[in-house]
């Protein structure tokens, strides 16, 4: 992935419904906007080091999960949805 995939044009339509996502994860979250953007860009940056990542088919989000001892009570949870194009074998430690 190339630093210029992030910043690619995307149709006003593909903005909007973008927006309307992280609106309503942040709202489930309690996390602002912002930071859910920030959270995304970094997961995007560090994967990009070790992967090629397919742009158009991320999907980030926070949702609510159950916990595990059952009380009823839900927690935010992080789920991702990365496809990758290809590893990048070269990676120097």
């Amino acid at each position: 992935m190339k630093i210029t995939d992030i910043f690619k044009k995307k149709s006003s339509s593909d903005v909007a419904k973008d927006r309307l996502k992280l609106v309503l994860v942040s709202d489930r979250a309690s996390c602002s906007p912002e930071i859910m953007q920030k959270i995304r860009s970094d997961i995007i940056e560090v994967l990009s080091k070790y992967a090629e990542i397919d742009m158009d088919g991320i999907d980030i989000n926070f949702t609510q999960m159950d916990t595990e001892e059952g009380s009823g009570k839900t927690v935010p949870a992080l789920y991702a949805n990365i496809p990758i194009k290809n590893m990048n074998h070269n990676v120097k430690k």
